[in-house]
């Protein structure tokens, strides 16, 4: 009895139970992410624990979950000790996680501020490989219309056609627009492209009276607004 009290304690179990009982005793949120994907991983092989192999798949994408979120089932079964099984485990925990930031955005329904138009646009933007261009488009109590995907290009830009942002406003009876695109490299100064095209915009919209309210740039963990700067 006294050998099977030992074995139970803490210290004697293998180091990829531990993050479980953290978990049960301090709860999910005092986990590391390397402890929370070992978790996933259930176990790691006769090399190393499923924490050290946590720490390693992490180490591969730069430990940021963002990146390892798009890992692919294939890239992640290159990994020794991640088979298929903990492969399509980690792909789908990565995937609830990108779903339940997605209920997070249909939850904004008015725009008050730069604030909320990143709580609406990051789940959608925020950590794509690729450049993406959206308008929002807002009646005259700021209540979200509609959201649309205008463009997609590669990581340099993208290319916005005015003529189609307006005829979309006008159809959908918009008074208000907010611009927003992502910058996958993370630098948020707004480029003169990007400068160039919300002037384009505010003119067009201008002859319309259906005004440009903001323009956000949209990285992973925070945004550039052009209202907030004051220079739309």
């Amino acid at each position: 009895m006294q050998a099977e009290t030992a074995a139970l304690t803490i210290k004697n179990w293998s180091e990829e139970d531990r993050p479980r009982e953290k978990l049960l005793s301090k709860g999910p949120g005092a986990l590391t992410d390397a402890e929370l994907v070992a978790i996933l991983l259930g176990s790691g092989s006769s090399r190393e624990s499923a924490l050290a192999l946590s720490k390693r798949v992490l180490a591969a994408a730069n430990n940021r979950l963002s990146l390892m979120g798009r890992m692919s089932v294939s890239r992640l079964m290159q990994f020794r000790g991640i088979g298929e099984a903990k492969a399509v485990t980690i792909a789908a925990a990565m995937e609830l996680g990108r779903r339940r930031r997605g209920e997070a955005q249909e939850k904004v329904t008015r725009i008050a501020g730069s604030p909320d138009a990143f709580a609406l646009m990051h789940p959608l933007i925020g950590e794509l490989p690729h450049e993406e261009f959206w308008i929002v488009y807002l009646n005259n109590a700021n209540r979200v219309l509609h959201t649309v995907l205008l463009s997609k290009g590669g990581i340099t830009g993208t290319l916005v056609d005015v003529r189609l942002v307006m005829k979309e406003a006008l159809e959908l009876g918009a008074v208000a627009l907010i611009l927003a695109h992502n910058h996958p490299s993370g630098i948020l100064t707004p480029s003169e492209a990007d400068k160039n095209i919300t002037q384009k915009l505010k003119e067009a919209g201008g002859t319309l009276d259906i005004k440009i309210l903001d323009h956000l740039i949209i990285t992973e963990k925070d945004y550039y607004s052009f209202a907030d700067h004051l220079i739309l």
